[in-house]
């Protein structure tokens, strides 16, 4: 049953919402993937406050025109598209779809955007591989910390 034109203006709107609060975003191609597949891939992106939605391209492009990524022209979208969204890490997307993409031949990773910038899939896959937030900030923690330990350890 088609959308109504209340239906696909609330759609933009959420659509609109989910981009501003967006730090990156990766696009993908779903088509192959079982419905259970998708599940897993959804579950797995919550778990990192990563929302995975399929997205008609003409409803996200008029959301992408009222959001913070209005600068960003996309112009070759075709056929069905799913976007994970990343709000707190900007490598969570990448990471998590990169991932399951290793796993799931079916699914095809097309590009993203982190900071107004439109990246393609080389860049993305170099972002997936990149450790996450937390994991930088414990190895930065470390690092300041292994000097003190070893004098402390002489003291001793």
């Amino acid at each position: 049953m088609a959308k109504t034109r209340k239906q696909k203006e609330e759609i933009v709107k959420n659509l609109t919402d989910k981009l501003n609060k967006s730090k990156s975003l990766v696009f993908s191609n779903y088509h192959g993937l079982a419905v259970s597949e998708v599940q897993e891939l959804k579950s797995q992106a919550k778990e990192e406050d990563v929302d995975y939605n399929v997205v008609k391209n003409s409803l996200f492009k008029l959301a992408l025109k009222d959001s913070n990524f209005k600068d960003i022209k996309i112009k070759d979208f075709a056929g069905p598209r799913a976007i994970a969204f990343g709000y707190q890490d900007e490598v969570a997307p990448a990471r998590i779809l990169y991932n399951f993409a290793k796993k799931h031949k079916a699914m095809e990773l097309l590009g993203g955007i982190l900071d107004n910038k439109l990246l393609d899939i080389n860049e993305i896959k170099s972002l997936a591989k990149l450790p996450s937030k937390d994991e930088l900030i414990a190895k930065t923690v470390g690092t300041i910390k292994a000097p003190i330990t070893g004098f402390v350890n002489v003291l001793a």
